[in-house]
């Protein structure tokens, strides 16, 4: 009998995801070789990945267009180690008060909410930044007080850009509630059993948070790695 072959439907995050790897590689190649031949296929690398980019965001209110992305990632090209493409860092700050209660900020650029956070700054340590966003966002005082989780905002899916999340828990020392007017559409504190929606990516973390909160004593969560988690050593081709 026959086989018939059924299409395979990619979801759009995966899509994502392998087009943000197929740019990083080739735009890292780009920045460690001058062999012509070797810069027009990684050239040629970016011009599939922003196929796949588009493709990815079709029809989802957010439309990309393949030939300004391949222009801007050329435009972002280093060169040597400056141009080695790595996943920005994000700090984020779960933050619990006397109530058992978390202090969540609905984002402006895309309505969700989430924990206070923010691109890490060069020049401060990742704690600082934590200090700094919660402050900035939400008025609020805090103290670090240890490491939660890291994890990938791609897998996570509450993000375009390829980044890793440190997210501290915090305890609350001072400070007045209020939102910033720029980035916040809403601050305020929520109850386990009473989230806001959209929220970004609660099933990951909001777990050990409320953890963390209730004084619980949580392990780091990170992302557990996929098998095999891209493509392993002993495929490459042999010389």
């Amino acid at each position: 009998m026959r086989r018939v072959a059924f299409p395979v439907v990619t979801a759009p995050p995966d899509l994502l995801r392998w087009s943000e790897a197929l740019a990083g590689i080739a735009r890292t190649g780009l920045a460690f070789t001058d062999n012509l031949y070797e810069r027009e296929r990684f050239v040629e690398v970016l011009h599939v990945a922003a196929d796949i980019r588009a493709a990815a965001n079709q029809g989802g209110g957010d439309d990309v267009e393949a030939a300004p992305l391949v222009e801007e990632w050329m435009r972002l090209v280093g060169a040597g180690v400056a141009g080695y493409v790595t996943p920005k860092v994000a700090v984020g700050a779960v933050v619990g008060n006397d109530r058992g209660e978390i202090l969540l900020v609905q984002r402006a650029d895309n309505g969700v909410w989430l924990y206070p956070t923010g691109w890490a700054d060069v020049g401060y340590s990742a704690s600082e930044v934590a200090v700094k966003e919660v402050f900035e966002e939400t008025g609020m005082e805090i103290e670090p007080v240890r490491l939660i989780a890291v994890l990938d905002g791609l897998r996570l899916g509450f993000t375009q850009v390829p980044l890793y999340s440190l997210v501290f828990y915090c305890r609350v020392v001072g400070g007045e509630l209020r939102r910033h007017p720029l980035e916040c559409l809403d601050v305020g504190w929520f109850a386990e059993g009473n989230l806001p929606e959209p929220l970004a990516g609660a099933t990951r973390w909001s777990v050990p948070a409320f953890q963390a909160i209730r004084g619980e004593v949580v392990d780091v969560v990170f992302d557990p790695p996929r098998y095999p988690p891209w493509r392993l050593h002993d495929e490459l081709p042999s010389r």
